[in-house]
C-alpha cells in the first residue's frame, strides 16, 4: 500500500465522520465537506491505485525481460 492510498482511504474516514456529524447537528456545511472530502478520498485512494498496478506490470515485465536473456 502507498502513500496516496493509505491517505486517501484516511481523508474518506474523516470525510464520513465529517458528514455524519454535519447530518446529525444539522450544520449543512461540515455535512458538504464531509462529502467532498469522501471525494477528494476516493480519487486519491484512485491514484494509488493505479500507481500500485503500474508497479506491479513493471515488475511482471522485468522478470520477463529477465527470463528471455
Amino acid at each position: 500500500m502507498n502513500k496516496n492510498q493509505t491517505h486517501g482511504a484516511a481523508e474518506q474516514v474523516k470525510g464520513k465522520v465529517n458528514e455524519v456529524v454535519g447530518h446529525v447537528t444539522g450544520d449543512i456545511l461540515q455535512e458538504a465537506k464531509g462529502n467532498l472530502q469522501q471525494g477528494l478520498g476516493k480519487a486519491q485512494k484512485a491514484i494509488g491505485d493505479v500507481q500500485e498496478e503500474a508497479k506491479r506490470e513493471d515488475a511482471e515485465r522485468e522478470a520477463e525481460h529477465k527470463a528471455k536473456r
